[in-house]
């Protein structure tokens, strides 16, 4: 079969690897669409330990059951799947909150991903996804879900309602873009974008109805936020969420681009801020994430852009180097 390997630094190729084999528990997928995450650009870039030269990336995808060695799943099953593969055991996994899982590997870090023609997993992390929902809509579960899990922690913190909050998101990429349209979905009413990519401000105005703006160059008031969500995780966005928050506000913290950077904890603790962070999603946040898309909450998805596999080492040059516009890049192996 083809698949796309990460085989150095910079560099994707198109190689023949083996046809996977299912373990006992294990299903064969036939990939119909996978996404290009934020975190595959990282270890792209060389700046991923965990991901090694020589793997197959790819954690967002969608496909149909090809051979199953589980009894309760069928060949031909149109499914998506969490790249989380969890024990199901440790004090998190019986708690529901399965993505902190003391055990937990992930496929395309750990085992090989989805840029390829097909994928084993194990069967306790598929999900089937509803028989209309197209393949590159499904493969959006997995980002989409991670706004989702972000956003319904946060309310829990928030001392008002969603729609009464004036909410900035940080970053116009494929997580603050699905927040941004889950936002507005669950009624929050004032939601703005700090974006320095100007297709992509465009694009969240377009498709979320939002509010954009460039933080490099507009005046943003100091304490005017009640809810930030940083979908970036930058010395520069962590630096602008704590700025513009109020007082007894909360910011979500989500994205990853810097490891360390200075957090201004005086203002933290005398404004009291509560300061989340979050991390992936649970086996209940997927499954709410497949209804949740398929019931239209996210739109319809139109600022995807689909490309074959066999282009995806061009699809990374390019947005390494900032040219395309779109938030989301979809896969799609012949």
């Amino acid at each position: 079969m083809k698949a796309l390997v990460y085989t150095q630094p910079e560099e994707m190729q198109l190689l023949d690897r083996p046809y996977p084999s299912a373990a006992d528990g294990e299903v064969v997928l036939k990939i119909y669409a996978v996404g290009i995450c934020g975190s595959d650009m990282h270890a792209y870039h060389g700046h991923d330990p965990r991901r090694k030269p020589g793997l197959v990336l790819g954690h967002e995808f969608a496909g149909t059951i090809a051979e199953t060695r589980a009894p309760h799943l069928r060949v031909g099953m149109r499914v998506t799947g969490n790249p989380l593969i969890t024990c199901g055991r440790c004090d998190y996994c019986l708690q529901g909150r399965d993505n902190l899982c003391s055990n937990r590997t992930m496929v395309g870090m750990t085992r090989p991903g989805a840029f390829a023609q097909y994928m084993s997993i194990p069967a306790a992390s598929v999900i089937e996804i509803p028989q209309r929902m197209p393949a590159a809509h499904a493969a959006m579960t997995e980002p989409a879900a991670t706004a989702l899990h972000a956003i319904n922690l946060s309310m829990r913190a928030l001392q008002r309602p969603l729609p009464e909050t004036r909410t900035l998101v940080i970053g116009g990429g494929a997580i603050g873009l699905l927040s941004t349209l889950l936002l507005k979905s669950y009624g929050c009413r004032e939601v703005e974008m700090a974006e320095v990519n100007p297709r992509r401000r465009e694009s969240a105005e377009r498709h979320a109805a939002c509010k954009t703006f460039d933080p490099g160059t507009a005046d943003v008031p100091m304490d005017s936020f009640d809810f930030v969500l940083d979908a970036v995780g930058a010395k520069a966005t962590r630096t602008l969420a704590m700025q513009v928050i109020k007082p007894g506000g909360v910011i979500m913290h989500i994205g990853l681009l810097d490891w360390e950077s200075p957090i201004d904890m005086r203002k933290l603790t005398l404004a009291e801020i509560s300061l989340l962070g979050t991390y992936t999603y649970s086996m209940a946040d997927m499954r709410a994430t497949v209804a949740a898309l398929d019931g239209g909450a996210f739109g319809n998805l139109g600022w995807t852009e689909i490309r074959p596999l066999q282009d995806g080492s061009w699809a990374f040059k390019q947005l390494a180097q900032g040219a395309i516009g779109s938030s989301k890049v979809i896969l799609v192996p012949e």
